[in-house]
């Protein structure tokens, strides 16, 4: 009985990497820069797939990849949604909302569980990366990469920044067509040209910038360093299973181990891949399709081309800028302007002055969320028809292409 105990405390500890005993990471900006030498080789177990001295380098980014375009019918693809997520935040949003959706979640932060990246670092590229790992033989059609908050500003506007929405109105043909898909439509942040490797940061928001050459080399040593980097933000994405697999499986546990090794921050070298993904399975820097494409062919809001999509936004806008000017005016009925106290008689004076005007708003308001409320609609109406939704992406349509 001891020598069977003992033989499998030594098998655990030969299956089970090193850096899983690591506690939880918790970078911080205080790390941001930091100087380091070439990615180090490991030399040890990692699930089971042993790196020697002589560790093979990336292949170029720029993959092969044949998509096999959308069946007939796209109801039988299967679809897996990968989510990271910290122990204290709630996901019970998506088996409400999406009740038959297959999961797989990893609490970065607990290494109990039975789902959980080797640390926690590097945002979410870490558990992205651990389930392409650990899935690579067994993979959906189609994986999901999603963020652990429902509502959230960079989630998709037309959707009501709604993940539950993104997630089951997304078009699994485009998908397969297309082999990555950003789950964002709207440019702003990430696009047209973002991250410049040559340039100083100016801002909090492009820290990575400084880093980015040295980080590049290691990353992708075999690639040229783009002049500048992007796509629309923030790191959630579909990709087909042939995407996947068009990447050897040795590349994702390479990359995985330049997040667990380099001395960069979690938040930095987790930004160093919110503008990567895009090269690593399209072998482009710059990856921004056009909005109402993305809208269209990726998710059934079809407007009818680039004018009447932008139309819709400009009505977009100004309804917000009627919502804020009403807010304003609120805030004014409450503040005395002269002394910044409260005060009922200039406040009174106001209503009284201001009543009117802010029914005409109200009006103006009603009235354009009445205009949106029917371009969205008929843009749905539009998305259902597989020919309409070619054209307008100018897209070839044959008979059968299906959503």
């Amino acid at each position: 009985m001891g020598f069977i105990i003992t033989l499998v405390a030594l098998l655990h500890g030969m299956l089970v990497p090193s850096h899983t005993l690591d506690g939880p990471h918790a970078g911080g900006l205080e790390e941001t820069i930091l100087n380091s030498g070439p990615l180090s080789r490991p030399t040890t177990l990692q699930l089971g797939r042993f790196w020697s001295d002589q560790q093979p380098a990336p292949r170029r980014a720029m993959a092969t990849f044949f998509s096999k375009g959308a069946s007939k019918s796209t109801a039988n693809y299967s679809r897996v949604v990968v989510i990271p997520k910290m122990q204290e935040e709630d996901v019970s949003w998506i088996a409400e909302e999406l009740p038959r959706i297959d999961l797989a979640i990893y609490i970065a932060d607990d290494p109990t569980t039975l789902m959980h990246p080797p640390k926690n670092k590097g945002h979410e590229v870490m558990v992205y990366l651990s389930y392409l790992i650990d899935n690579y033989e067994r993979l959906p059609d189609i994986v999901i990469f999603m963020h652990s908050h429902r509502w959230t500003h960079h989630n998709n506007n037309l959707l009501g920044f709604d993940a539950a929405q993104m997630i089951s109105s997304l078009n699994n043909a485009h998908v397969m067509r297309q082999g990555y898909v950003n789950m964002r439509c709207q440019w702003s942040p990430g696009c047209p040209e973002w991250l410049r490797p040559s340039a100083i940061p100016d801002t909090l928001s492009r820290q990575e910038e400084r880093v980015l050459e040295r980080c590049w080399k290691e990353l992708f040593p075999f690639d040229p360093l783009p002049p500048y980097l992007s796509q629309p933000c923030c790191a959630q994405f579909a990709l087909s299973r042939d995407r996947i697999v068009s990447i050897p499986q040795s590349r994702y546990i390479y990359y995985r181990d330049w997040i667990l090794r380099t001395p960069l921050s979690d938040y930095i070298s987790g930004r160093i891949w919110e503008y990567s993904w895009q090269f690593l399975f399209t072998g482009n820097a710059m990856h921004c399709p056009l909005e109402h494409v993305c809208y269209c062919d990726g998710f059934g809001l079809c407007f009818g081309g680039k004018a009447p999509y932008q139309e819709y936004l400009d009505l977009s806008r100004k309804r917000d800028n009627l919502d804020a000017e009403i807010r304003r005016g609120n805030r004014t009925y409450f503040i005395d302007g002269n002394n910044g106290s409260a005060s009922k008689s200039s406040g009174d004076q106001y209503a009284a002055i201001h009543t009117q005007g802010w029914t005409q708003l109200n009006m103006q308001i009603e009235e354009l969320e009445n205009e949106l409320s029917d371009r969205r609609e008929k843009a749905q109406q539009r998305g259902a028809d597989p020919r309409l939704r070619a054209e307008e992406c100018g897209r070839r349509w044959r008979e059968g292409d299906g959503f």
